[in-house]
């Protein structure tokens, strides 16, 4: 028989779960200036904002000190660590260690990428016209990102390392002749270097796409479920209300401002690293730029 004791048990436990704040705290930008992942978490607190009636208050911060992805992610993937969340382009390697709330959080965007060069690249590939002749440049990237792997099954060489900071001034040493960056953040990043590195600039005829989606990651434990499935709540909320495509198309205007993006040549390649459970049907979340480009699916 169920006791009126039993009734007023669950009835307080229930309110001291919900009055419970969920913690959210995520790696801090790596270096000065740097804003590729101020949207993402904008749009992490609007989402938890959208369920706090279901799920109770929360925060979410940055930690302190910065570290860079290799070390945040092995901090959310223990459990425990100073940081629980990341948001990250997604390979397999990712999807097997951490938990992916798999909703394209710039509808796949980051993987429309361009290229940082020099004058004297630009004036050669000023003569290049097919996937086989861009192959012959070097692309410069960090061994962490989602993206090796994709470049190197279709054929490109890559120059390795492992920070973020030192590729600019590799590129304008002449290490490498290709910088691969997202269209979403290529212009920042130029206006951020380009008097350090005298020359800088952003390429002119070229875009790659392949299907790379940015998500967000927790750890693999009862608590990294339960923030899962507020976090993926939120956002599935967020689509429903129309506040999402308000937040994405915002920013997309934004962050693609003042890039260059009509009449260029586009090579679409495949993504290897694409988990068949990312949501591919689903059109809503999905912009390769086709508008921008003047170029077709």
């Amino acid at each position: 028989m169920f006791s009126f004791r039993r009734l007023i048990f669950l009835f307080a436990l229930g309110a001291s779960v919900h009055a419970e704040t969920m913690n959210f705290v995520h790696p801090p930008p790596e270096a000065a200036g740097d804003e590729r992942h101020l949207y993402y978490w904008q749009l992490l607190d609007a989402a938890l904002a959208a369920n706090r009636e279901q799920f109770g208050d929360y925060s979410v911060k940055a930690f302190e000190t910065p570290m860079t992805f290799q070390r945040g992610a092995a901090e959310v993937e223990s459990g425990k660590g100073r940081v629980n969340i990341v948001s990250r382009a997604t390979n397999l390697d990712l999807e097997k260690r951490l938990r992916p709330i798999r909703i394209p959080l710039d509808k796949g965007l980051l993987g429309a990428r361009m290229f940082l060069v020099m004058p004297d690249a630009q004036a050669r590939l000023n003569r290049v016209n097919t996937l086989d002749e861009l192959r012959r440049f070097i692309i410069g990237q960090s061994s962490s990102w989602s993206d090796v792997h994709i470049l190197q099954e279709a054929g490109f060489k890559l120059v390795l390392t492992d920070a973020y900071l030192p590729l600019f001034s590799m590129l304008g040493a002449g290490r490498f002749d290709l910088f691969s960056r997202g269209a979403i953040e290529i212009e920042s990043e130029w206006r951020a270097n380009r008097e350090a590195v005298p020359g800088l600039m952003i390429e002119k005829k070229f875009l790659l796409y392949y299907p790379m989606p940015r998500y967000f990651f927790v750890s693999r434990t009862a608590e990294g479920e339960r923030m899962a499935a507020r976090i993926e709540d939120g956002l599935q909320r967020l689509r429903r209300s129309g506040e999402f495509e308000h937040r994405y198309q915002a920013w997309k205007k934004l962050v693609l401002k003042d890039v260059p993006l009509s009449d260029r040549t586009i090579f679409r390649l495949p993504n290897p690293e694409l988990s068949p459970e990312a949501p591919l049907a689903d059109k809503y979340w999905w912009d390769d730029l086709s508008s921008e480009t003047g170029s077709p699916r």
